[in-house]
C-alpha cells in the first residue's frame, strides 16, 4: 500500500507539468488524459493483485478463488468432479451399519456396574477401552469433551451407553444427510435452489414406505407441497434458496424421513405436513375451491376457504401482495397462504400476514390499519343480524394484549411485527382482524371454556 501511495504522489507531481511547445491546449489535454488512463490502469492492476511479486504473497496465502463462469465449461466440470470425489471421501469416513453394531456390542461388554434402573452406564476408564477397540472411524466420538457433555450427575462419574450411542447415531445421520444434500448443491456454495430441493425429494420418494400409495401422477404435486414448507419457513426473504445448514437444523427433514416408518400411526400422519394424507388433504381443498376447474383460484373461490368467514378486505390484500397470474392464484401461492394461516404462531407466518395487514407499507400497524380491517368484521356482523362491537373497545384490547408501549414509549399506538411475535398474542390479533368466525370465538372464549362437555354414554 505504501508503494501505491508513493507512486500516486509521483504521478500527481508529473501531472502538474507545463504544456510542451508547439502543442495546443486541447492536444496537450488529450495526451495527459491518455497518459492518466494508462497510469491508472497499471496502478489498478498492481493494486488488484496481478503483481504476484509483491512481498505479501510470501506471507499471506491466496484464500479466494473465483468461481468459473458459465462459458468456462471445463473448469466447471473439474470443480464438480472434485466436489464429488471430496464428498465420496467424506462418506467413506462415516461409520456403516456393521461398525455401529460392533460399537454397541463393545459398549455393552465394557459397561461399568452397577446398573441404574436397568440402564447400563460406563466410566471414563472403560470408555477408553472401547475407544481402543472401536476402530479409527469411531475415534472422533471418544473424546473427553463428548464424555463430559453426556454427564448426568452420576455419583460414579459415568455416562449412559444408550445416550452415547444415540449421540453417535445422530452425528452419523447428520453427516450422511449433509453429504446427500450436498450432492444436489449444483453451485457448491452450501445452499439449495428450489429445483435442487425438488430433485432431492423426488428421488427420496421411493425410499419412503408411507408414500407407496401415491399415484405417480400426483408426485409432482406432492413434491411442490413438500418443498413449499422448506422455502416458506427457511427463506422468508424470498431469495429463492435455502442453506443446507438450516435444513439440517430444523425439524422438517426429520418429519419427512419419519415416513420411513411403516407402522406410523394415522394420527401421526395427519399431523405430519409431508405425509400422503396431509398432501392429499391440501390438494383436495384446492381442487374443491377451484369451481371453474382452470387450475387457478380467484378471490371469490378463495373466499370459501376454511369456514368461509375470511373478510373481503383481507382477501383483497392477499391478492394485492401475493404473486398472482391475471388476478388468480396458483397452487404454490395457495400453499404459502395455507402455511401462514395454519401456523399463525410462527414468526415466518406472522411476517407473511403482517405484510398483508400493513396497508400503507409503513412497517407498523396503527389505529388506521386496525380500523381498516375491523370495519369488514363489523360489516359481516350486521349481515348476520348481530350487533357490531365498538372498534374502540377492540382497539384497546389489541394494544393491551400486545403492549407495544414497552418498546416504543414515544408512540405507543404503533405495532410492529416484532411486537406481535414477542407478545405471543400475534395469532389472536390477526384472527380478530381477518376472520369473523375467529373473532366470534375470541369474544365468546369464556362461554366456550365454561360450557359443560356432552356426557359420554355409559356402558
Amino acid at each position: 500500500m505504501e508503494n501505491l501511495i508513493t507512486t500516486l504522489k509521483a504521478y500527481n507531481k508529473r501531472k502538474g507539468c507545463k504544456t510542451s511547445e508547439g502543442q495546443t491546449d486541447e492536444e496537450q489535454a488529450a495526451k495527459n488524459m491518455a497518459a492518466e488512463d494508462e497510469e491508472f490502469k497499471s496502478l489498478y492492476l498492481k493494486w488488484k493483485g496481478s503483481d504476484t511479486n509483491h512481498g505479501t504473497y510470501k506471507a499471506i496465502p491466496k484464500f479466494y478463488y473465483k468461481l468459473p463462469s458459465e462459458d468456462e465449461v471445463l473448469l466447471q466440470k473439474l470443480r464438480e468432479e472434485s466436489r464429488a470425489v471430496f464428498l465420496q471421501r467424506r462418506s467413506r469416513e462415516l461409520l456403516v451399519n456393521d461398525e455401529l453394531q460392533n460399537l454397541w456390542f463393545l459398549l455393552e461388554r465394557h459397561h461399568t456396574p452397577p446398573q441404574v434402573a436397568e440402564e447400563q452406564l460406563i466410566n471414563w476408564e472403560d470408555f477408553q477401552k472401547v475407544a481402543a477397540q472401536a476402530g479409527d472411524k469411531a475415534k472422533p466420538f471418544f473424546t473427553a469433551r463428548v464424555f463430559a457433555k453426556l454427564q448426568q450427575a452420576d455419583p460414579y462419574g459415568r455416562v449412559s451407553i444408550m445416550h452415547f450411542f444415540n449421540y453417535v447415531m445422530r452425528k452419523v445421520w447428520l453427516h450422511q444427510t449433509r453429504i446427500g444434500l450436498s450432492l444436489y448443491d449444483c453451485t457448491g456454495q452450501g445452499y439449495l435452489r428450489e429445483t435442487d430441493l425438488e430433485n432431492y425429494i423426488t428421488e427420496l420418494i421411493p425410499t419412503l414406505p408411507q408414500l407407496d400409495g401415491l399415484e405417480k401422477s400426483f408426485h409432482s404435486f406432492y413434491v411442490c407441497t413438500a418443498v413449499r414448507k422448506f422455502f416458506f419457513f427457511l427463506d422468508p426473504m424470498r431469495t429463492g434458496r435455502v442453506k443446507i445448514q438450516d435444513i439440517l437444523v430444523c425439524s422438517f427433514l426429520d418429519d419427512l424421513l419419519e415416513l420411513r416408518d411403516e407402522e406410523l400411526s394415522k394420527e401421526m400422519q395427519e399431523q405430519n405436513w409431508f405425509s400422503a394424507a396431509s398432501a392429499l388433504r391440501v390438494y383436495g381443498q384446492y381442487l374443491n375451491l377451484d369451481r371453474d376447474h382452470n387450475g387457478m383460484l380467484s378471490k371469490e373461490e378463495l373466499s370459501r376457504y376454511g369456514t368461509g368467514t375470511l373478510t373481503d378486505v383481507f382477501l383483497d390484500r392477499v391478492f394485492q401482495e401475493c404473486l398472482t397470474y391475471e388476478g388468480e392464484m396458483d397452487y404454490k401461492t395457495y400453499l404459502d397462504f395455507v402455511l401462514a394461516l395454519e401456523n399463525r404462531r410462527e414468526p415466518q407466518a406472522m411476517q407473511y400476514l403482517f405484510r398483508i395487514l400493513d396497508v400503507r407499507h409503513r412497517g407498523c400497524l396503527d389505529v388506521f390499519a386496525l380500523n381498516f380491517f375491523f370495519r369488514a368484521i363489523q360489516k359481516q356482523m350486521k349481515q348476520h343480524g348481530q350487533d357490531p362491537i365498538s372498534f374502540h373497545d377492540v382497539k384497546d384490547e389489541i394494544f393491551d394484549m400486545v403492549k407495544p408501549i414497552q418498546s416504543k414509549p414515544i408512540d405507543p399506538l404503533r405495532i410492529t411485527v416484532q411486537d406481535l411475535v414477542v407478545s405471543g398474542q400475534g395469532d389472536t390479533v390477526v384472527t380478530i382482524l381477518i376472520d369473523l368466525n375467529g373473532f366470534w370465538m375470541y369474544e365468546n372464549r369464556e362461554v366456550l371454556v365454561n360450557e359443560p362437555s356432552e356426557p359420554t354414554p355409559s356402558g
